[in-house]
Formats: C-alpha cells, structure tokens, sequence
C-alpha cells in the first residue's frame, strides 16, 4: 500500500517548479540509485522502550507534561502501531478488542522480539539471533558492518541481555549470557557496548572486595582480559585484534560525550542489574522520591557519548539504544519507577534529536523508536471484563508531578499493539509496510518490518517500490511556495533533507532519490 505525499492545493505551483528543479539538476534518470546506496541512511537510529506501551507512554507524559502528546517522537511524521507477536503467534484486531484477556495469550519474549526488529524474522522465545530451526540469522548490525558503517548498542540494563543480545549475538537461549558476552566482545564486530552488568558492584552501586556476578560479562576470568586490554577480535579485517577500551566511573562516560574518542569503547557502568530501576528504597514509591545512585551515567549520558565514537566514521554508523528497565519496572507494577526510567528514555530520544540538529540532519538520519513489546496490560482504573462487555479506560490525568490513576492488569508481557515512530531518511517506506488497520491504534506493521525496510534500503533491494512520483514534487513544492511551514521541524515530511524549511533543497532530494524508494 502506497501512502503518497500529494496535495491537490500543491499541483499548480508545482507544475511551475518541477521544470526549474530539472534545469538545476540536469535531466532526471528514472534509473539512478537502483544500483547503489546512495538512497540509503547514512546513519541509523532505533531506539527500544522496553515493555513500553501506548499508556506508558502517555503514563510518563501525564506526570511530567500534565497532559499527553508532549514528547519529541510524537511529532515524527511517521506513527503507526506495530505488532509483537513470535513465531507461531498473531494478533487479531476484532478479537483483541472483544475479549479483555486476549492480549495476555501469545506474547513474545524480548529475545524474540529483538531478533525479529534486527533480523527480519519471527522466532522462538529466548532465541538470540536465530531462526525457528535454530539457524543463524543476519543482524541488521552485520549488514552494515560488511558496508564499513559503525555499530553499537546500549542499554540501562546489563549489557549481555536479551535486547542488545538481540542485535548483535547468535544464542540459542539468552539465559547463556557469559557465551554472549564473550561472542559481542571477541567475535562481534561491534564499536561500542554500554551497559549494566558489573561484577563487582551491587544494585546500589556499592562495591564488593568479591565477584558478586560475572556471568554479564563473560564469565569467570574475562573480566581481568578486558579491564588489561586483553579481550576483542578483528573488528575491522585488517588481522589486528582491535581491543576494547573499558570506561566505568560515571566521570568515564561524561569525557566521552566531548571531545576524542577510543575507536571501541565497552562501557560497563558500576551498578549490577539497572542503572536506577532496582536500587533500594521504597519501589513503589512516587517517581523521584528516592535517591539516585549518582555515580552511575543517566542512559542519556550513554547515548550522547556512544553518538561521539561513532559519528567518526565517515561511511556512517548504526547505534541500539535500549531503556531495558521499563519492561523491569513494569513487571514489578512500580508505577514511579517506571516514569522515571521511561522519562530517562525519553531524554536519550531528545539527546539524539539534538545531535541530529547539530551535526547531521533528517535527509541523511534515521530515527526508529519503539519498544519491543508491552508488559503489564497498563491501563486507567476499572477496566477489565464487566457485566456489560470488557472496558478499556483512559488513564486519569492528576496533574504533573502526580502520578495519573492507572491500573496494572498483568505482570507479565502482553501481545498488545505498541506504538512506533520514525522520522528521516527513508521513514515513509514504513508506511507501505502496513497490514491491517486495528479499531483503535489504526494503520499496523509487524517488528519484522523494521529490518526488512531498512535491509532494503542498506542493499538497494528496489524490486517492487513505486517511487517518488510527480505528486510528491507537488506537495513540497506546494508547501514551499505557500510558506505555512516556516521554520518549523518536520514539516509533515515535507522537509526531507533536513534543513529546518521547506525549499529547494527539498526538490532537489527528491530529484536525486528518484525513484529510488
């Protein structure tokens, strides 16, 4: 299904510029970009809320806005609802919307869901990076590691776990997490790993004169290989071992968003399970209210410094950035410490955002945000199955700075439509992905579409778009010459390279994409 930019008020003023646009650039070859990746992203972006869904969402909003709709993602041009189901699952609208326990039935794991985003396929729960037949399966990682690009992932939980396992390792179980640590250091092409997981520090940070858990990273011994940069293999095929640089103190993670950086960082910060979500305390208390372990980096923090290592390569990069302690917080129904973990999400979101603005731009980024599936059927007070058919009720605004009323109806993963966002180089490919249209969240792709689009664009697998077609010179050129985007971000899309304004650049993008999406 095609999803066209056209506006019938844009056609005649487009009619006027489209002849300029091919004086400016010479004639227009139907045929250009279909051999190459010139169309492609420079650099991609997917970040992952953990169990996070619609409510939650909106949950965090509430508290920290008053009021829904206030976060940076929820102005991307592109808004769909996707589906999380595994292998041998699937999710029917009329039914999820009938029966309040339906979405309890069929749920994946995160493993399986991690690996449907990277690699394009469903699989079974716990599997990282393999088929249903237990068959190794191409990350999205390694796709752009054969095209020179940059990869990293990082996450508020440990770095080993089933998210950025599933992005970067080959397991048949996630519970193996040494045999994983080992793979994403000593085999795994990978620039940067951020994480949890230290084995000497417990949840409130505070360190042990013993090992407390060294399965996160690698296992008994491999700790000492890398902390003496002794630990990583050949990430760059030039038969030298590229060893990684190990950072941990908090002011480690802070030098890094600045400044020059090693070419492989493994940040392991000094925490064990979360940065903040598991840390003693009141769980259940208001967000906020207890302390913070401050030697810890905010993911934020990790996301700023993880984008500094790798815009150095020149050919591009792909980062994971994973806020794994909602899906934590919300099996727990810790309504507070799920906002403040969603919340530290969110500031990663706007941390991209603004270097997006500052050192590249929408026509050669982009940016997915997500989650990996829903997790504790999160919804407003009295819902649930009544005498008169299931309610689903909003949540109740109490103002910001106050927790809304909500209800936690599981403490467990749901099969639950969650919402999905992408904004820049290539988003609206996402849009010809849709394949049903649910009652209530609308136009839906399936997790697996995510690496089936951007695989597309990486290798140039062009077999079946219909390209940019007049009607798209029509609705930029219409939105140029009318002015009623200003300076304004995003543009309905019509701003296509970036630039902050609808003008020529805009035309001209589409002159050189021709055809090519």
């Amino acid at each position: 299904m095609r999803n066209r930019l056209v506006s019938k008020k844009g056609w005649g003023t487009a009619l006027v510029l489209i002849p300029a646009i091919f004086f400016l650039g010479g004639s227009l070859n139907a045929e250009n970009n279909r051999s190459g990746t010139k169309h492609a992203p420079k650099n991609i972006i997917i970040m992952i809320s953990d169990g996070c869904g619609y409510n939650h969402v909106d949950a965090t909003s509430l508290y920290e806005y008053g009021m829904t709709g206030m976060q940076v993602y929820e102005d991307f041009p592109v808004q769909l609802a996707m589906s999380t189901y595994m292998y041998g699952g699937s999710y029917d609208p009329e039914v999820a919307w009938t029966d309040f326990d339906y979405v309890n039935h069929g749920k994946t794991d995160s493993a399986a869901a991690a690996t449907a985003m990277s690699a394009g396929l469903k699989t079974r729960s716990g599997y990282i990076g393999m088929d249903a037949s237990k068959n190794w399966i191409e990350h999205l990682v390694e796709v752009c590691e054969d095209l020179g690009m940059s990869t990293g992932v990082i996450t508020s939980v440990q770095w080993s776990h089933a998210t950025p396992a599933g992005f970067s390792a080959h397991n048949s179980s996630r519970s193996n997490y040494a045999e994983i640590a080992r793979e994403m250091i000593n085999e795994s092409r990978l620039d940067v790993i951020m994480g949890c997981g230290h084995p000497f520090y417990n949840n409130d940070g505070i360190r042990s004169d013993t090992v407390i858990n060294s399965e996160y990273t690698g296992g008994k011994g491999f700790w000492s290989e890398l902390v003496n940069n002794k630990a990583g293999g050949d990430a760059d095929g030039d038969g030298i071992a590229d060893i990684w640089r190990v950072i941990q103190t908090r002011e480690d993670f802070l030098e890094l968003m600045t400044g020059e950086t090693p070419k492989r960082v493994l940040g392991t910060a000094r925490v064990a399970k979360t940065l903040q979500q598991d840390r003693s305390g009141d769980k259940k208390a208001a967000p906020y209210s207890v302390d913070f372990i401050e030697t810890v980096p905010t993911l934020a923090e990790m996301t700023r410094g993880a984008l500094n290592v790798l815009d150095n390569d020149p050919k591009g990069f792909f980062l994971m950035v994973e806020g794994g302690a909602v899906d934590w917080a919300s099996h727990a129904n810790q309504s507070g410490r799920m906002i403040e973990e969603e919340m530290d999400f969110n500031r990663s979101v706007e941390a991209v955002v603004t270097w997006i603005r500052k050192n590249s731009n929408w026509g050669e980024t982009l940016v997915i945000v997500t989650g990996d599936h829903e997790c504790g059927y999160l919804t407003g007070p009295g819902s649930g199955e009544t005498s008169e058919g299931p309610v689903w009720n909003a949540l109740v605004n109490k103002g910001m700075g106050e927790v809304p009323g909500m209800r936690w109806n599981s403490s467990d993963h749901t099969n639950s439509l969650i919402p999905f966002y992408a904004k820049g180089r290539g988003a609206r490919l996402f849009k010809k992905e849709v394949l049903l249209n649910d009652p209530v969240r609308g136009e839906t792709i399936d997790n697996t579409d995510i690496a089936v689009v951007i695989r597309r664009l990486l290798k140039a697998d062009l077999e079946s778009p219909q390209g940019i077609g007049l009607e798209d010179f029509a609705y930029v050129a219409g939105r140029w010459l009318m002015d009623d985007c200003g300076h304004t971000d995003g543009c309905d899309g019509a701003d296509l390279d970036g630039s902050g304004t609808v003008d020529a650049g805009d035309l001209m993008f589409l002159k050189e994409n021709w055809l090519s999406y």
